[in-house]
């Protein structure tokens, strides 16, 4: 290659993948731009791809995510980077030469860099080029903070003033106590509740409030859905035929521990490793399920290698997604091409889970028995029971098995002229072969084959025995069926040998074998003289020197209470997110979760006692073109509620919401046919009936292949894969489920049953009270104008038609109010169907 189309090719690829088009109100060159906030995003990405930390993808030998290289000159002469000296530079050169043939990037490119992006790139190689550590692997530092003031505030205000922009005034009181019952709680409050606070002189008053949502018992069920959400908790296996499996009391743990408030670290170990906790206990080895929510399979022609390969890399992405915010799973076939995050180290923390006992393909196991203390005791009587019941019959069947193996009693299908058929000596030669087996090398189902045959037709039993016997083992049998059980983390006998995969090719095992060990580019756990465990990965992840799981847990905290995170690719703080917009903010939240001794609600009340939390959503129009994501949270956010809790509002409003904490999944209403295709085996959905039908959403069966369509309509994950943040789009559709799905229809019959036997009065009195229970505020006058129009139309129509009156009314299994009028009722319910439908109802804030 010649000097010449090295620097083509070179510069020719920096200048390409730099260039971005900008708005004409792009913010003003920084004067001294900073590598990790300015110029690291577009040579991120843009150029690391051919010019970063992969050497198998590396263009030209030329390396721009390494100062040292970057600065030496290349075979042509000429240097990249010159540090101080722009006009030397070849990247400053190429990107603002006017010469067609050497401009960069080239027209065929259909790329271009601004004039902002040039100024930025030449400032700082004039500044001397310096390079600084990706953000999220430098350890944060915390800001100093005046005494006596809030930090949230002090932070945010000092960036807005950086940037000349002004706080919102802030939200009235409805709005304030609605945006932290949704955000905390995930419900709406009740009329009563907002004007108990709208009157509350107490300067203490907001206070009080925040104090009261943290205890209640909802705000583990509003937490927890999030976590559940990266954590991919799901009812069924995902491949194949996609069978349940027992993981629900693992949702309950969840729920539990932020209602406790459990330590976050804590929280972690007990989730990587509550079976390897000195103090492990019942609800440690129920948080250990983490390690079994990965997708699984039953399929019959599947090959162990491949589905082995498949579960280290689920668990490895879910470390990435859950607590380290980055991008793990690229390390499967080759280096990560951004990060420093490389094969070995995909592989070595993916040795980290090779320990646990379980069938890489195959049904799962029934799970670790959860049951209450009067669970346990009725157990152990139905124990009792069938003990008495089948007394002698163990040492019995010992000395039959004896008498079998020695020759000295056969079994009478294989005695000559048994008249036995063949199925039935097939059978019994099976038997004889387990009688001569030795007792510990049987599996529990060989085992319970010899106890069927022996009692059936071996055992000398009268009729009497047999019915006890038979009865006994059915109580104890359907009543250990119905309790509660759950997939929990054991070590095995023996560990599974985990190898570099080649490209990620599993039928390639001629890879180095791999032990658990700690990302290289990160703070190390110093520990000789033993392997690692998964104790110890999760001490790891909660070390102080970890510099990555504080900043990935808070930004997804404050996500959750403003819309969007300080760095907004919530699932990557590497080089391909996005920097934090207020470092100082991000870092100041993380140390101080860490200082504070990972206390989740102590975070929490830090935010929402801000006064930028407390700020208007509504902004000028002039703030909205200067920061029109709301990124420096000048204001508040104002956003969907998710799938979830679009639903539990609805029925809150309506009165059926069951507000019961825990318990297995439910199954609401579905359209008909909608597991159609669910085989291997076929199955029906049957929606639930009586109070499982009116649970929180945070409750549904969650199928993977087939999510429940009405939580899918508003986006609610499948649970395949960790999603830390979900989509919010705004489509037909939805107003569609709205409108039509059962639930929602159900709910509007019911609220109207609600309006119509709760509030007496004139017509407008009954849609003020309707707004109440909604929206906790009054009507406009227009709005009750449209209302009163609407329900005089709907009746009148409902007057002449009991047909349809009959149609609308049956929806749903909620009985209907006997002594009502009918086509009052039916006409009522669009009212509700309009509130349940309004865009403010399903909004936050």
């Amino acid at each position: 290659m010649t000097s010449k189309s090295f620097t083509r090719l070179a510069f020719g690829i920096l200048a390409f993948l730099i260039g971005q088009s900008v708005s004409a109100g792009s913010p003003a060159v920084p004067v001294h731009p900073e590598f990790n906030r300015d110029v690291r995003p577009i040579l991120s990405d843009k150029c690391f791809k051919c010019h970063g930390p992969d050497k198998k993808s590396r263009k030209a030998e030329l390396r721009l995510d390494l100062r040292d290289e970057a600065i030496v000159a290349a075979e042509s002469g000429e240097t990249p980077i010159v540090p101080g000296k722009p006009d030397e530079s070849e990247v400053v050169k190429r990107v603002f030469t006017t010469d067609a043939d050497e401009l960069m990037p080239p027209a065929d490119s259909h790329k271009s860099l601004t004039p902002q992006q040039k100024e930025i790139l030449k400032r700082w190689v004039a500044d001397g080029a310096k390079y600084q550590q990706h953000w999220s692997f430098e350890a944060p530092v915390k800001p100093e903070v005046p005494a006596g003031q809030n930090a949230v505030d002090f932070l945010v205000r000092k960036r807005l003033a950086d940037i000349g922009l002004k706080p919102a005034p802030a939200a009235d009181r409805r709005t304030l106590i609605r945006r932290l019952y949704f955000d905390l709680l995930g419900l709406p409050p009740t009329p009563q509740e907002v004007a108990a606070f709208a009157n509350d002189a107490d300067p203490q008053a907001y206070e009080k409030l925040v104090e009261r949502v943290l205890q209640n018992p909802h705000y583990g069920e509003r937490m927890a859905l999030g976590w559940l959400d990266v954590v991919r908790f799901a009812d069924t296996i995902g491949y194949h035929s996609d069978e349940p499996q027992n993981v629900w009391p693992y949702r309950d743990y969840v729920i539990r521990a932020f209602n406790e408030n459990k330590r976050f670290d804590r929280f972690t170990k007990e989730q990587l490793a509550g079976d390897l906790l000195p103090d492990a206990s019942l609800e440690t080895r129920i948080g250990s399920a983490f390690n079994r929510l990965l997708l699984t399979t039953v399929e019959g022609g599947a090959q162990p290698k491949d589905y082995e390969a498949r579960m280290l890399t689920d668990r490895v992405r879910a470390i990435g997604a859950v607590w380290m915010g980055m991008t793990t799973g690229c390390g499967q076939c080759h280096d990560h091409k951004f990060d420093p995050f490389t094969m070995r180290d995909f592989y070595s923390l993916g040795a980290f889970f090779a320990d646990i006992e379980e069938p890489i393909v195959g049904r799962r196991e029934e799970g670790m028995l959860v049951a209450t203390p009067e669970q346990e005791n009725q157990l152990a009587k139905l124990d009792a029971a069938l003990a008495e019941a089948s007394k002698g019959l163990d040492a019995a069947q010992t000395k039959w098995e004896c008498d079998v193996a020695a020759g000295s009693m056969k079994l009478p299908e294989l005695q000559a002229n048994s008249g036995s058929s063949e199925a039935d000596k097939k059978a019994a030669e099976h038997v004889l072969q387990l009688v001569k087996k030795e007792t510990a090398k049987r599996s529990p189902e060989e085992q319970e084959t010899l106890k069927t045959y022996f009692r059936n037709k071996a055992a000398n039993l009268s009729a009497a025995q047999r019915a006890a016997l038979a009865k006994a083992e059915k109580e104890r049998k359907e009543f250990y069926d119905s309790l509660p059980k759950v997939l929990i983390s054991k070590v095995a006998a023996q560990k599974r040998t985990v190898r570099i995969l080649p490209r990620g090719n599993w039928m390639d095992e001629t890879g180095e074998v791999m032990h658990p060990t700690l990302p290289h580019f990160l703070p190390q756990k110093k520990i000789a003289g033993r392997e690692l465990t998964r104790l110890d990965l999760a001490e790891w992840l909660v070390a102080r020197e970890n510099p990555l799981t504080a900043r990935t847990v808070m930004n997804r905290l404050w996500q959750q209470l403003f819309g969007s995170g300080i760095s907004r690719v919530l699932d990557d703080l590497g080089a391909q997110g996005e920097p934090p917009v207020d470092p100082a903010l991000l870092d100041w939240l993380a140390c101080e979760f860490m200082d504070s001794g990972w206390d989740f609600k102590h975070m929490v009340r830090s935010i929402v006692l801000s006064e930028t939390y407390r700020e208007s959503s509504a902004a000028s129009p002039e703030l909205v073109a200067a920061d029109p994501l709301n990124r420096e949270v000048a204001r508040q956010g104002c956003f969907r509620l998710d799938g979830e809790l679009v639903r539990d509002n609805a029925l809150a409003v309506s009165g059926l919401l069951v507000a019961r904490i825990g318990g297995p999944s439910v199954k609401p209403y579905q359209p008909a046919r909608y597991w159609e295709n669910l085989n291997f085996p076929p199955r029906d959905y049957v929606a639930d009936q009586g109070e499982s039908q009116y649970r929180r959403g945070l409750y549904t069966w969650r199928q993977r292949t087939f999510p429940h369509p009405s939580l899918l309509a508003f986006d609610a994950p499948s649970r395949e894969a960790c999603v830390a943040e979900r989509v919010r789009s705004n489509i037909p559709q939805q107003a569609l489920v709205l409108l039509n799905d059962p639930s929602y229809v159900e709910a509007a019959r019911v609220f109207a049953g609600r309006i119509l036997g709760e509030c007496g009065g004139s017509t407008g009195e009954r849609i003020t009270w309707a707004w109440q229970q909604a929206l906790q505020r009054d009507p406009t006058a227009t709005e009750l104008k449209a209302m009163q129009s609407l329900l005089e139309n709907r009746l009148a129509d409902y007057r002449s038609n009991s047909a349809a009156v009959d149609d609308l009314l049956k929806t749903g299994s909620a009985p209907v109010p006997p002594a009502m009028d009918r086509a009052e009722l039916a006409a009522w319910t669009h009212v509700a169907r309009v509130l349940l439908n309004l865009h403010e109802t399903i909004t936050r804030s």
